[in-house]
């Protein structure tokens, strides 16, 4: 059973579709569920998400973690989004059927991949952050039925 959160953020996903020019994008799936989430992040020269999207294929549970991580890292530094796990996500969606957990940990590796993608590009060191081992990186396209 879902709760009302997560029906919300599905049935009404925030900061959903592409970014021109983001400043950080990353892109993970999970083999076992075929769930694919791509997040962009537009940081500021201080180091602050301005804006966040995400273009997700997956299920209701993965619509929704994608758009609850999105929410929960716009206005944070970049060293804050480093705390937002999949914990975090879970939480402020009032939680999730254990069967469904894997979504939010994609949330929280989609961000990390989009920092670490960041990162390389502007050489900013991040404290704690590794380099994402989910990613399966701007290789493959996502599928065209994305929500």
């Amino acid at each position: 059973m879902y709760s009302e959160k997560v029906m919300d953020h599905f049935n009404n996903p925030r900061n959903v579709g592409e970014m021109e020019n983001p400043s950080g994008v990353g892109t993970v799936g999970n083999a076992k569920c075929g769930d694919i989430m791509r997040m962009y992040l537009d940081i500021d020269d201080q180091g602050v998400i301005q804006e966040a999207k995400f273009k997700t294929f997956g299920c209701g549970a993965a619509v929704a973690t994608s758009s609850m991580a999105t929410e929960l890292v716009k206005g944070k530094t970049v060293q804050e989004a480093m705390t937002v796990t999949n914990r975090a996500v879970m939480e402020a969606l009032d939680g999730l059927p254990p069967v469904k957990v894997h979504c939010s940990l994609l949330a929280e590796e989609a961000i990390h991949a989009a920092l670490w993608d960041y990162s390389e590009k502007t050489g900013t060191q991040i404290e704690g952050l590794q380099k994402p081992v989910n990613d399966i990186g701007e290789k493959e396209e996502a599928p065209e039925e994305e929500y």
